[in-house]
């Protein structure tokens, strides 16, 4: 049996505590305070960070820790970051400007997305359907950057999980890669 540790980043808002809690075999560790920040209507945000744990059908586990949102939290994401083995990016289609949101968090793991497979998740497109995924491929395309895209309810167990098996599938591949 591995153990693996993925990183999920986003938003305050984005889903992360509700993607970890959908699929954690264990009861989720957050770290949630009262939200004091009126602009997002949250009762609760996460200061230092959330932690699940989900086994893989190998035995292989994947340790899944959630960034706080806030930027003023961001010293917190390179911390976390040490010794990921992928990155997911959450992404709220609702809020005022998601692609500026999805490039913080680009800019915030530029050094990390030189070495880590990513996949970028994004909720709330039923509702709020622009940007489109397109929108979102042409923007990381504009910085040299090819990451899956998907369209992702965070409560749904099943479409966490997919988010994850792109993030492996990428793991996967890379390793091909370098065996060659």
């Amino acid at each position: 049996m591995r153990e693996h540790k993925i990183l999920i980043t986003g938003t305050m808002g984005a889903g992360k505590t509700t993607a970890i809690a959908a699929v954690s075999e264990v009861p989720p560790v957050c770290t949630d305070v009262a939200n004091t920040d009126a602009s997002v209507a949250k009762a609760t945000t996460t200061v230092g960070f959330d932690y699940g744990l989900l086994t893989l059908d190998n035995g292989d586990r994947l340790r899944l820790f959630g960034t706080p949102g806030q930027a003023r939290f961001d010293f917190l994401w390179t911390i976390l970051a040490k010794n990921a083995l992928g990155l997911l990016v959450l992404v709220d289609n609702s809020r005022p400007d998601p692609l500026a949101d999805l490039q913080a968090y680009v800019d915030g793991f530029a050094d990390q997305l030189r070495a880590l497979p990513c996949v970028v998740g994004v909720g709330r497109l039923g509702t709020h359907p622009f940007p489109s995924l397109d929108d979102y491929a042409a923007h990381l395309g504009e910085q040299g950057l090819a990451v899956p895209l998907l369209e992702v309810d965070v409560r749904r167990r099943d479409d966490v999980l997919l988010l994850l098996d792109a993030l492996l599938a990428q793991v996967e591949a890379d390793m091909v890669d370098a065996h060659e």
